[in-house]
């Protein structure tokens, strides 16, 4: 019995290791994600973050923590972060002027908050005795995190569900544009393309072009870039690469290489006609 309670009590080398290893690898991504200067950088580097945390999880017996933190953080909720990153685009250029007075110091004082909590929840946990977690596992996992969270921490529990609700609700209040006229309708929208200078389609993004990623314009047929294929938005922010300069000069080496081929035909048939 005094065997079992020694090793519940104390770490194995192959624990200690395991952790000293992740721990480097955690801190990294956290700083990264911090430091990077890209957000699609920072969303990867906090997404490693969040697996290394479950990969904890795993190892101290939290199963149901350790998968909802794979499915649910990292694989649902950061690959949407990354995705609407992708897509919208978010560069240095955009506006970084604070329209909040003093947000600065507001975030400044959060973090020391944070701080001496993080620092006295350690201290609490270094200075006393820890059993492990037979015994909070004695009934299995999940059974054991629902006894404390329906119990124990059931208002918190409440009240975090309820922050929650309420920022989505904002968000979707905050994105929530009024519409200042009636929607066109199908037959309005076809006589204003039937008006307009294109009847068919706009040529989408890359068109005679290496690829078609929609910040590349699509080239014309003499190589000029074509500035209906990109978004206007993306055009203003300066998110627009110019390939035109690389096409011209594929265009002259292909019509370089068609007017050698021209001539070496040319001489053949002089050769066979003489």
């Amino acid at each position: 019995m005094s065997s079992l309670a020694a090793a519940a009590s104390s770490t194995s080398t192959g624990e200690a290791v395991q952790f000293w290893v992740l721990a480097v690898v955690a801190v990294a991504g956290a700083l990264g994600a911090v430091l990077m200067k890209k957000a699609v950088h920072s969303a990867l580097s906090l997404a490693g973050t969040m697996i290394v945390l479950a990969v904890f999880y795993l190892a101290n017996g939290a199963y149901f923590l350790g998968i909802v933190q794979i499915v649910v953080y990292t694989g649902a909720i950061m690959m949407l972060f990354l995705f609407v990153v992708m897509l919208v685009g978010v560069t240095a250029a955009d506006s970084l002027k604070e329209t909040i007075r003093g947000q600065r110091l507001l975030a400044g004082l959060c973090v020391l908050g944070f701080g001496i909590l993080l620092g006295a929840g350690i201290a609490n946990a270094s200075l006393r005795d820890f059993n492990g977690l037979g015994q909070a596992n004695a009934g299995g996992n999940v059974q054991g995190l629902a006894a404390l969270i329906f119990t124990k921490y059931v208002f918190a529990f409440e009240i975090t569900g309820a922050l929650l609700i309420t920022a989505v609700v904002g968000a979707m209040v905050l994105t929530h544009r009024e519409r200042t006229g009636r929607p066109a309708t199908q037959r309005e929208r076809s006589e204003a393309r039937v008006r307009g200078k294109h009847l068919p389609p706009l040529p989408a993004p890359g068109v005679y072009a290496r690829h078609n990623a929609v910040d590349i314009p699509g080239l014309l047929p003499d190589g000029t870039p074509s500035e209906l294929t990109v978004n206007p938005t993306l055009r203003a922010r300066g998110q627009v690469r110019d390939v035109s300069g690389e096409a011209l000069e594929d265009l002259a080496a292909l019509e370089q290489r068609s007017k050698e081929w021209l001539e070496r035909n040319n001489d053949r048939s002089e050769e066979r006609a003489q």
